[in-house]
């Protein structure tokens, strides 16, 4: 097949993009975090004590979709794989952008049957969501690494992304249900939830939509992908630095979702305040967008893993005194989550400002290019672990003995108490051994230079 231009373009600019144009592209997880957010925080809870799904079948209904939805991003992934030279990432955000926000709104909408063919419902409409949302997002991932060549560019992006996501997250947290309330009139869940999806989706679809469409490429692939999936998939299986980064990060999600999901049941049973735990929700990602920045300026200084292994082990001593002693205020309770939080940030930017740097060490290490396929795998991990973490919490409840919207035993409260604080401390730890192996270290990232399509094969 004969060479076309684009097989020798190389990086475009070596210079730093302009900040006002990668702050444009980072607000596109404002939008992404408009549905991700209320997935993590709400659907759940909404399945629970919102349309009397049990625990146990609301948590088996996560899991599989969560599952479904690790393999969906990494479909995408490989796709994009394959795609890599031809594909324009920006058009591809914008037409993704309004069924995307469809999809979400139907993911909330009541099922019009009960019993299994409910669940059924409820199942699909969740499916069909998390395949959209996999479509779109991938290909926004994978546009970080081209949006600039330089690394201070990705760290600033990455950090940029997370201030973003944080400002949905705290509209999520603090409007859905009184947006919801607002719009119909009603404290129905099942009118109130779907009420404010819409707006999200509105809200999200344009957003997707402009950022698609200012979107422009500083780092264009000078490379071909690899030659097969099975070569890029071996290719990932033989870069340590990512290996080691994704199963840290899996661990991680582990804690950190164990943790997310059962603040609402918290703050609703064992402190007797439902609302205050919307706002514990809403707190923990205010205090987030302080500490984004403060992690940035200590990645400079520390280096990423460091970061993360003092970052990780903070957590873990606030872990264990909850543990120990448990908490039984709502203010103290409040600043125990703001403080996981924080450290739930930083080994977030820790993660994001490292995985493109994986990219060219994967590549130093085993002379494949692999690009799509870093993010679909690694979304499809993060996936699965959330999946496991909601069947760990859901299972966790249901055997102590939960049952939604009536008063809970000592013996029942003490058993969640012991889910919510033990899993996610095991879990940091296993984080920590995880980066103990990573590579990358305090060095700077490996510069690979953009090589043609002959010295590729040669």
């Amino acid at each position: 097949m004969p060479l076309t231009s684009r097989d020798h373009i190389k990086i475009q600019s070596e210079a730093q993009t302009s900040k006002p144009r990668l702050l444009l592209f980072a607000f596109g997880d404002f939008a992404f975090n408009l549905y991700w957010q209320s997935v993590m925080m709400f659907l759940l809870f909404y399945y629970s004590d919102g349309i009397g799904l049990p625990i146990g079948i609301a948590a088996v209904i996560y899991l599989v979709a969560s599952v479904w939805d690790g393999f969906a991003n990494l479909a995408a992934g490989l796709i994009l794989e394959r795609l890599q030279m031809r594909i324009r990432y920006g058009a591809l955000l914008a037409a993704g952008g309004l069924p995307l926000g469809l999809s979400f709104v139907l993911m909330y909408l009541p099922p019009f049957s009960r019993g299994q063919m409910g669940i059924a419902i409820l199942l699909g409409s969740q499916l069909l969501f998390r395949a959209v949302y996999a479509a779109v997002n991938v290909p926004y991932m994978a546009m970080a690494a081209r949006v600039s060549p330089n690394a201070s560019d990705r760290a600033f992006v990455a950090g940029s992304r997370m201030l973003s996501g944080t400002a949905a997250a705290v509209i999520v947290a603090l409007a859905t249900v009184p947006l919801g309330r607002l719009l119909t009139g009603s404290g129905m869940p099942s009118r109130t939830y779907v009420a404010s999806a819409a707006v999200f989706a509105i809200a999200g679809a344009a957003i997707l939509i402009l950022v698609g469409g200012t979107y422009r490429e500083h780092v264009v692939v000078a490379r071909p992908p690899a030659r097969n999936m099975l070569a890029a998939i071996a290719s990932l299986a033989r870069n340590r630095a990512y290996v080691t980064l994704n199963g840290a990060m899996m661990a991680v999600i582990v804690a950190n979702t164990v943790l997310g999901k059962s603040v609402l049941y918290y703050f609703k049973y064992v402190l007797g305040d439902a609302s205050a735990g919307q706002v514990a929700l809403a707190l923990m990602f205010i205090v987030s967008a302080v500490a984004v920045p403060a992690w940035m300026l200590l990645g400079r200084l520390t280096g990423l893993r460091l970061l993360w292994l003092v970052t990780a082990s903070t957590g873990m001593a606030a872990l264990a005194f909850f543990a120990a002693f448990g908490i039984a205020s709502v203010g103290g309770m409040q600043l125990f989550l703001i403080a996981i939080q924080v450290v739930n940030i930083g080994l977030n930017f820790v993660f994001w400002a490292t995985l493109p740097n994986t990219i060219e060490y994967g590549e130093s290490e085993t002379g494949v290019h692999v690009e799509g396929a870093i993010f679909g795998v690694a979304a499809l991990l993060q996936r699965i672990s959330i999946g496991i973490a909601t069947a760990i919490l859901g299972w966790g409840f249901d055997s102590s003995g939960y049952i939604a919207n009536v008063r809970q035993s000592a013996a029942t409260l003490a058993g969640m108490r012991i889910t919510i604080a033990l899993v996610p401390l095991v879990f940091f730890a296993l984080s920590c051994v995880a980066m103990l192996f990573n590579p990358l270290g305090v060095a700077a990232p490996r510069q690979v230079p953009s090589r043609t399509f002959e010295e590729q094969s040669s």
